[in-house]
């Protein structure tokens, strides 16, 4: 299996909980590398945030030890500082800190000159700019060797989700840099063990890269992030699933068969832009009709009948009610931007 696995425990809580960690890792030959959070920054004080800089003495030895690789996150100068000291050159920058770009300016000076390995997880919103900004700053500073992270977006709905996992956005990253690997972490996004392997399965069908996983030898014990870290035995049946996800025909053969499928979609896209059009017409000449009588643009009792409409037929015919609304929110805002306009 040509694919990253990154794996590992949310923190580092003590030294037999890191070795317990990577030797179950370790005896897994799909595993790359072992995650290993250090300075965690909790939401909230109080929290436990971390053994600083002990733990990264017991990954070196345990790396010295057993052969293993280490990542560790960072967020401060200091921290890039003290992971190369110890030996350690893999290291990611987290949701938070990608959203910042002084804070990402900040790391990119400590990591002028070295040649470390950066991975680089989408920021908290949902927003492919801050994501490019924070890599292309890394490689203003010399920092070429960079992997995005895809963990999700925080969003007031998450649909159940802990970070929505809004795969478009991360596909707008891939059309931008289509060289950049993208790993996903499943972890973060779903927020919940069980959801996992069901999206690490989403991500293989979406060609990522590999993933980034969290695992801790004893989940409900962890002091950072129980509920969405899997036991060892756990990842190997992510990995054996992932692994072994079959495609029913050659590449070939796929291509045959897709060729006319994508070809009615085109047509139906053409329609769809063509009714449109023709609806945003209609639109035009109805704000004729209202300024000649001097009525507002908006008219929020016909807006609703029309959602309430649209969304029964919608679902009627198996469409999922929260794409309609959305879409025809959208439609609705550029018909009212016209007439406004017009």
């Amino acid at each position: 299996m040509d694919k990253t696995i990154i794996a590992g425990p949310c923190s580092v809580e003590s030294q037999n909980q890191l070795r317990d960690v990577t030797l179950a890792l370790k005896a897994m030959p799909e595993v790359t590398m072992i995650r290993a959070g250090v300075w965690k920054p909790r939401t909230r004080p109080g929290a436990f945030e971390g053994l600083g800089e002990p733990a990264l003495g017991w990954m070196r030895d345990l790396a010295d030890e057993f052969g293993v690789k280490y990542c560790c996150e960072v967020a401060r100068p200091e921290h890039v500082e003290l992971c190369l000291s110890y030996g350690i050159d893999t290291l990611w920058l987290g949701a938070r800190t990608t959203t910042n770009p002084f804070m990402v300016d900040e790391l990119c000076q400590a990591l002028r000159g070295s040649q470390a390995h950066l991975l680089v997880k989408n920021p908290v919103c949902p927003d492919v700019r801050l994501w490019l900004g924070a890599l292309e700053r890394l490689q203003k500073a010399g920092i070429d060797d960079l992997t995005a992270v895809h963990r999700g977006f925080s969003m007031y709905n998450n649909h159940g989700y802990r970070n929505a996992p809004l795969w478009e956005v991360a596909m707008e990253l891939r059309h931008e840099r289509p060289e950049l690997p993208i790993l996903c972490d499943p972890s973060h996004m779903g927020g919940r063990a069980d959801l996992v392997g069901l999206l690490a399965r989403a991500a293989h069908q979406l060609d990522y890269d590999g993933l980034m996983v969290e695992v801790h030898p004893h989940p409900a014990e962890a002091l950072t992030d129980a509920a969405q870290q899997i036991t060892p035995q756990a990842l190997a049946d992510v990995i054996a699933h992932w692994a072994s996800t079959p495609y029913p025909t050659s590449v070939a053969e796929a291509a045959r068969a897709l060729e006319p499928l994508r070809s009615k979609i085109d047509d139906i896209d053409h329609d769809l832009i063509s009714l449109l059009t023709q609806r945003m017409a209609v639109s035009k000449r109805i704000a004729t009709v209202k300024r000649e009588a001097h009525m507002p643009v908006y008219q929020q009792a016909r807006w609703a009948n029309m959602m309430n409409d649209r969304l029964r037929q919608a679902t009627s015919l198996g469409l999922d009610a929260d794409f309609m609304k959305e879409l025809l929110e959208k439609i609705h805002a550029e018909s009212v931007r016209l007439q406004i306009e017009g």
